[in-house]
């Protein structure tokens, strides 16, 4: 099952540096003019969970294989790209097909850098980003309205109830706010997700900062956090020159760096954890003699839908779930003391998998 987060910000904020140091590769190319990213770059990231490591001494497992995320460079964004400016159309298109947007908003002055639009205005440089996504779903659905009007003339019950859902969309929109602030019934919610708006997308906003700032942050940031918790978004304070430097060095030195300036760890891993909660995702584990691995899937999936994303067998020959508590299962010591003391549960293809649990398939094919 893949999850991707797509990199937008407007030209020269640090979009590729960070898509590098996540990717810990000279994948993108960075560069100080606009548009140096024209085709978007991806790169899968292990998320880091040290429950995993635990599992895997436990179960002294040969590997641990972590889940991983996918992450999308996508092209800088100007003023008018809804009218076709810049890369206009294509960079849209792009980020049409991500489940998650990272936003980079520039929150470091550097006169070696230029900025697309004269000066450090994070502010301004959100309200850019997003005016021209609300531009573009403006277009989007008032092209789908009309032929809804022909048909809910004719009766037609669901184009009436798609038309219905489209207005509302739209009032928020020409009112300014992105379409992820409607609030939508569990029975409209597969049709709103079918309008694929640019602005229904979660959002985390990156603030990118100067070195000196990596560990919490200056005004600029400030103020993109105070306006991200008014829309109800989230932000990472992160310093892409810096992780660029971090992900070039291994064990000791690595931590040496930052323990020198101050960081806890880096913020690549609370910007790829920030990501995986974006979207709503949540770990289960297996564990064996062989590997101890992570599964990535939503929050409120199924028993035999995660069996599904270990293997497409495993769903279509599901006959239970044999499932540990993650404490009882470390506290225990793995799988077979927690059975013993009558930790491990037989759940059904509806159980609600929860974060952490440990879990056995059992099929038949």
């Amino acid at each position: 099952m893949g999850f991707t987060c797509g990199i937008v910000g407007l030209p020269n904020v640090g979009k590729s540096t960070l898509f590098n140091a996540l990717t810990a590769t000279a994948q993108a190319e960075t560069a100080n003019y606009p548009f140096c990213t024209i085709e978007p770059n991806a790169g899968r990231v292990n998320v880091p969970d040290p429950r995993l490591d635990r599992i895997a001494e436990t179960a002294a497992a040969e590997k641990a294989v972590p889940t991983q995320l996918e992450f999308v460079d996508i092209a800088g964004l100007v003023q008018g790209a809804s009218e076709g400016e810049g890369l206009g159309n294509r960079f849209l298109a792009n980020i049409r097909e991500v489940d998650a947007i990272l936003h980079v908003v520039r929150c470091f002055a550097d006169d070696d850098i230029s900025h697309v639009s004269g000066g450090i205005d994070p502010l301004g440089d959100i309200e850019t980003v997003e005016t021209e996504l609300m531009l573009s779903d403006l277009e989007s659905l008032e092209r789908r309205r009309e032929p809804l009007v022909k048909k809910s003339r004719g009766q037609d019950k669901e184009a009436k109830a798609q038309l219905a859902l489209v207005d509302r969309t739209l009032e928020l929109l020409r009112a300014g706010r992105p379409a992820r602030a409607l609030q939508v019934g569990e029975n409209e919610a597969k049709a709103f997700r079918m309008l694929q708006l640019l602005t229904s997308k979660p959002v985390l906003y990156v603030c990118n900062v100067e070195e000196d700032a990596a560990a919490g942050g200056n005004g600029h940031s400030a103020k993109v956090a105070e306006y991200a918790a008014e829309a109800g978004a989230g932000t990472v304070v992160i310093s892409a020159k810096i992780e660029a430097e971090v992900s070039q060095l291994a064990g000791d030195e690595r931590r040496e760096y930052l323990e020198a300036i101050g960081l806890e760890e880096t913020g690549l891993a609370r910007l790829i954890r920030a990501g995986y909660e974006l979207l709503g995702l949540i770990t289960f584990f297996t564990a064996g003699p062989n590997e101890a691995r992570a599964w990535t899937v939503t929050a409120g999936t199924r028993a035999r839908d995660a069996a599904g994303a270990v293997h497409t067998d495993f769903a279509r020959g599901f006959i239970a779930a044999e499932t540990i508590d993650l404490d009882d299962y470390l506290s225990l010591g793995g799988e077979q003391p927690a059975k013993d003391a009558g930790k491990m549960r037989q759940e059904g293809r509806d159980y609600i998998v929860a974060d952490g649990d440990v879990i056995l398939f059992r099929f038949n094919v």
